[in-house]
């Protein structure tokens, strides 16, 4: 039972991260306003994406601490206001953070996953 999941863990990051990104692609934040659907897509990646990093900071502690420049906590922090506010999700804050924060977590989480298969 003692498998290293950690690589599953980045790649769930990776994907949701990257699907947020697409379902925002060629929309405005108007657009995105009046689109439950995309934010319910959004909404949902933003979920797995916490769920992950948060498998990530309780099985491999010592991992996201050597990897302090990933938002672990706040990945963790929306993913809790989404589950546990439902229905008192700001869309500003979600525009933003697709906007802003994944861009940014995408090149950190494509580093580390190259730094793990060098490792190998």
């Amino acid at each position: 039972m003692n498998e290293n999941r950690l690589p599953d863990y980045l790649e769930h990051m990776q994907q949701a991260a990257t699907d947020a990104c697409s379902f925002v692609e060629g929309l405005n934040k108007d657009d995105f306003q009046e689109d439950k659907r995309t934010q319910q897509a959004v909404i949902m990646s933003l979920i797995i994406l916490g769920e992950a990093a948060t498998k990530i900071m309780d099985t491999y502690p010592e991992f996201s601490q050597a990897h302090a420049e990933v938002p672990w906590r706040s990945m963790r922090g929306m993913r809790n206001r989404i589950a546990h506010g439902y229905f008192d999700i700001n869309l500003d804050v979600v525009w933003d953070t697709v906007q802003t924060a994944l861009p940014t977590l995408l090149k950190q989480l494509l580093s580390i996953q190259d730094k793990l298969k060098v490792d190998k």
